[in-house]
């Protein structure tokens, strides 16, 4: 129980009396910062959260988008980052399966799955293999199941997670816009329980998961079983399908107390239960016990009598067990009973609304200290710098992760992982693309821009593949808030994405704020998540192979911007200098560009510069073709820098296109109409990366080593350390 003495007075004044021990339990996992929110919510009211496309209905889990035709996509993201840290087979899995539920709440069957993962430093620490392929297995297992593919993600890793783990994962639904779950109830409505008996695991587990990570309490991790959440998914559809649903609500967080809450105080109404009619996987059960356990796999349902019959016959049909547990009353109180003894008798408004905090903020002490830029030691070989950061951890083929993941499974699957973002097909004909990515480098150095660089990268990830970004979700991770500093940092970057948000108009749809992200060693850094959605009308880019002679083409500026870059952090070991910074205009043309030029079937491929700048974009594209290139950086254009700082900044909004030579002038008219900044820079030949300035060549890698490498680095790392 995890009340602080000023909230149980706090209670106390609002019930006007000693509150029983049940409603203390309840009460204690809805005000947790696990389900209440009460520091960030009232500043995450800045987000824009409105837009033609986006469909708000009472009490949805998850964000609706309509895509046209008839249709809607839906969105969602969770974190299970407290429980993977103690066991992440079970963390991760159980992660899968909560966001895959608050899908299917609002109606609509989940198509695909992806994540955003965080680990300690993998080549020097034992715990940090062990947590990253355990999480991996946890999440391929689930999704592999379940028959969703994991169609992508992204993997960082850095000391700042040392013995911890940050496991997000995002769901995609989609479904036609008349089936969504209209929330609604009217007095003596049913209350239905289906899906996995409640037992104690997840116990105490939203607590547990807002406060810092001290110590191993296993019975706070819930246990997956994914195939009971298969049948849950065909059982929920069918009986949408019937209108046999009134109301509906997944059990994450808090277990019954929050949904039995939450959907009373959404819906206006009352709910009494029993939990004596709660199907429990262990006898003896107290009532604080039934009320809060977070077993997985569990679905509140309201119904009226008169389906409950044909309600209970497709239960049985797929072998799920479902109690009527309660019925709707008038009124707003949450009345818990067992039998005739009443254990809680409380309104819904007080449980479901804690008190909101205004926390206080001051800027880190940190951030003066790290700012200056510094003399770095000189470069003397660098093809031997460039093969390093090809094959370390954050750079390297992620290709040993998603080669777990069933990503073909459901036939959606148009654009696997391992490019730029993913993409889906959609059945009025359009594409869904799908990406999700973050930088801690960049939000320690600068949260503001940090978090904008996030989220714009999610954005040139999806424009890619000629989609249009229509939404975003976003995962604010940081770690306790009780620290003004800290909270400072989450601000900063909740400021930036807002500004993204509003100035691009593409609204945020969903999201999670994770906080008391911090072990004895220290707190994580910020690690703001940004899950970008698009739409492609026609069709999408998917990549042609490049051949001899095919040209490169770089848009957008190069600066003198490497704070935060993997060369300063992972070569030099210098955390300082300058975090890359959008400049909105800028970026609004280049993505503009992109678009047109994949509209006009100009491009062989197109490709983001991220992680490792220019350098390690370009090498990319060559390994994924096994073709080599030739580069003349004198031709890159932005500011006027030393070779190693054109090759590895990390400037934002700029991008590798890929043509053939014929497309060039028709390419040129494009640009130089929406007037941004691009330049031939080289083209693709014989077999090595080849870099240079004049006549003298910086650069010069063999495809197949730099492939080698890149692929099998991150593997043979987790296997043999």
């Amino acid at each position: 129980m995890s009340l602080e003495p000023q909230e149980l007075e706090d209670l106390k004044s609002k019930i006007g009396r000693e509150p029983t021990s049940t409603e203390l339990q309840i009460v204690a996992a809805e005000w947790s910062e696990h389900c209440s929110y009460k520091s960030s919510k009232k500043h995450l009211k800045m987000l824009p959260m409105k837009g033609p496309l986006v469909i708000s209905e009472k009490g949805y889990d998850s964000g609706v988008l309509d895509v046209g035709n008839g249709y809607v996509i839906t969105a969602h993201i969770e974190s299970h980052n407290h429980p993977s840290a103690v066991e992440p087979y079970g963390g991760a899995a159980t992660g899968v399966g909560g966001v895959i539920r608050d899908i299917l709440s609002a109606g609509t069957r989940p198509i695909a799955i992806f994540d955003g993962l965080r680990f300690g430093n993998i080549e020097k620490d034992q715990q940090a293999r062990w947590l990253f392929k355990n999480a991996v297995t946890g999440i391929a297992d689930y999704g592999n199941c379940l028959g969703i593919p994991t169609i992508g993600g992204e993997v960082e890793f850095d000391e700042c997670y040392t013995n911890y783990a940050l496991v997000d994962v995002a769901a995609i639904g989609f479904g036609k816009k008349e089936n969504l779950i209209k929330n609604h109830a009217n007095k003596g409505d049913l209350v239905v329980l289906m899906g996995g008996s409640t037992g104690r695991d997840g116990i105490g587990g939203s607590q547990f998961a807002s406060d810092s990570l001290e110590s191993e309490d296993r019975s706070a991790v819930q246990i997956p079983d994914p195939f009971i959440e298969k049948l849950i998914i065909e059982a929920i559809l069918e009986a949408r399908n019937h209108n046999l649903i009134n109301a509906l609500k997944d059990l994450g967080g808090g277990g019954l107390s929050c949904a039995v809450s939450e959907t009373a105080d959404t819906l206006g109404i009352g709910i009494e239960m029993d939990v004596d009619k709660v199907h429990t996987r262990e006898p003896g059960m107290h009532p604080n016990e039934i009320m809060v356990s977070e077993s997985q796999e569990r679905m509140l349902i309201i119904t009226s009598k008169q389906k409950l019959k044909k309600l209970q016959e497709i239960c049985k049909k797929f072998h799920i067990a479902c109690s009527v547990i309660g019925k709707v009353t008038s009124g707003n109180l949450m009345h818990v009973k067992k039998g005739p003894k009443t254990f809680a008798n409380i309104s819904t408004d007080i449980v479901a609304n804690a008190t909101l905090l205004d926390r206080p903020s001051k800027k880190p002490a940190y951030l003066e200290a790290i700012q200056k830029e510094k003399k770095l030691k000189p470069i003397s070989d660098l093809s031997v710098t460039l093969m390093k950061l090809i094959s370390s951890p954050n750079i390297a083929s992620k290709i040993w992760v998603y080669g777990q993941y069933d990503h073909e499974v459901g036939i959606r699957t148009v654009v696997k992982p391992g490019r730029d973002a993913s993409v889906l097909r959609l059945d009025n004909g359009k594409f869904l693309s799908a990406k999700i990515d973050g930088n801690p480098k960049h939000c320690y150095i600068n949260p503001r821009e940090g978090a904008i660089g996030c989220f714009e990268e999610a954005c040139r990830n999806v424009v890619c593949t000629g989609a249009k970004p229509i939404g975003m979700l976003d995962h604010l991770q940081f770690g306790n808030p009780e620290d003004p500093e800290i909270f400072w940092t989450f601000l900063e970057s909740l400021k930036g994405l807002t500004d993204f948000a509003k100035y691009f108009k593409i609204p945020c749809i969903g999201g999670k704020v994770s906080l008391y992200n911090e072990t004895p060693a220290g707190p994580i850094k910020p690690t703001p998540l940004i899950g970008v959605l698009g739409l492609i009308d026609k069709k999408p880019l998917i990549p042609k192979k490049i051949t001899e002679n095919d040209c490169l083409v770089i848009i957008g500026d190069t600066k003198d911007e490497l704070g935060g870059s993997e060369y300063y952090e992972y070569i030099h070991k210098f955390t300082g200098g300058n975090c890359p910074k959008v400049d909105f205009a800028e970026s609004k043309k280049n993505m503009k560009s992109i678009l047109d030029l994949i509209k006009k079937d100009l491009l062989k491929g197109c490709h983001d510069c991220s992680k490792g700048g220019l350098a390690v974009a370009a090498s990319e594209i060559c390994m994924t073709n096994q073709i080599g290139c030739q580069i003349s950086l004198d031709k890159v254009p932005g500011e006027k820098l030393s070779s190693d700082r054109i090759l590895f900044s990390e400037s934002h909004s700029r991008y590798l296109v890929v043509l053939e030579k014929k497309n060039i002038k028709k390419l040129e008219e494009t640009l130089q109409k929406n007037k941004v900044s691009y330049k031939l820079i080289g083209k693709f030949t014989g077999d090595k990366i080849q870099f240079n300035h004049g006549k003298k060549p910086l650069v010069d890698l063999s495809v197949d080593k730099a492939q080698k490498a890149w692929v099998n680095s991150l593997g043979e790392l987790v296997t043999h350390g």
